[in-house]
């Protein structure tokens, strides 16, 4: 096997959730062109313009629509992942929300839908998927998507800032457990990207001037760029790596 054929995901089934626009899209299509089938996940009834791009690639592309606040959907997903594809090799975990207040006026509601979907929704996807990957005696990979502000504070996001915390922690925890079994859990902190998320900072000229000052690549990412890291993560080539984040954000951590 040469260097370039450890970083081929061929016969791999891939479980990404939020998969049909944004950074979900752009790591769906990446996993796709190094040859994985797509099991997507997401809110939205179905998400045709993944689902195209992944079948123009050559891949299979199965959906489900689910409510991720709840866990109830959970074990239904990785059954008809297997079902449909017959296992499940690698998880990403990149569906996830965000609510904006001042910290002194945030309500339990805007805290309770953002942990609940980007910590605790995540948590019982892992074990889901670590459970599978034990059960096929197959190793496995999972991915789950960080940020910027699992490393900084951040202003008026006080729930999203706590469970990117978490995800960085737990990523670590979950490496600590599982790397055992050949299971190998990472994460990626993305930095400022083109995204829906980040609509409304993008379309504030004032912060977004200050977010563009700071980022020495001197443009916002796009879900394009964060495919690379993400196939490297679920493929062979990142078997020695257990419990890291990495950071795809045009240089903001170094500032």
């Amino acid at each position: 096997m040469t260097i370039l054929d450890s970083f081929k995901l061929d016969g791999k089934t891939a479980i990404v959730t939020g998969c049909g626009r944004g950074l979900g899209q752009g790591i769906s299509l990446g996993f796709a062109e190094a040859g994985a089938n797509i099991f997507g996940a997401g809110s939205a009834p179905d998400a045709p313009e993944t689902r195209a791009l992944v079948e123009k690639a050559g891949r299979k592309f199965e959906y489900r629509s689910v409510n991720l606040i709840s866990q109830e959907p959970i074990g239904q997903l990785f059954e008809d992942a297997v079902k449909t594809l017959d296992h499940v090799d690698i998880l990403v975990n990149n569906a996830g929300i965000i609510r904006r207040n001042d910290a002194v006026d945030f309500t339990e509601a805007e805290w309770d839908d953002v942990i609940n979907i980007n910590l605790k929704t995540v948590f019982f996807m892992c074990q889901a998927a670590a459970r599978q990957f034990i059960k096929q005696k197959s190793g496995g990979k999972i991915i789950n998507i960080a940020s910027m502000l699992s490393y900084q504070g951040g202003i008026r996001i006080p729930s999203y800032t706590a469970s990117k915390g978490g995800i960085k922690t737990m990523t670590m925890l979950m490496a600590n457990e599982w790397a055992k079994h050949g299971i190998n859990t990472n994460a990626i902190a993305p930095g400022y990207m083109a995204t829906d998320n980040t609509a409304a900072l993008r379309a504030d000229k004032e912060r977004s001037a200050a977010i563009m000052e700071r980022i020495p690549a001197g443009r916002w990412g796009t879900p394009r760029d964060l495919a690379g890291a993400a196939v490297f993560l679920a493929s062979p080539a990142s078997d020695y790596m257990n419990g890291f984040t990495i950071a795809v954000d045009g240089g903001w951590l170094a500032r």
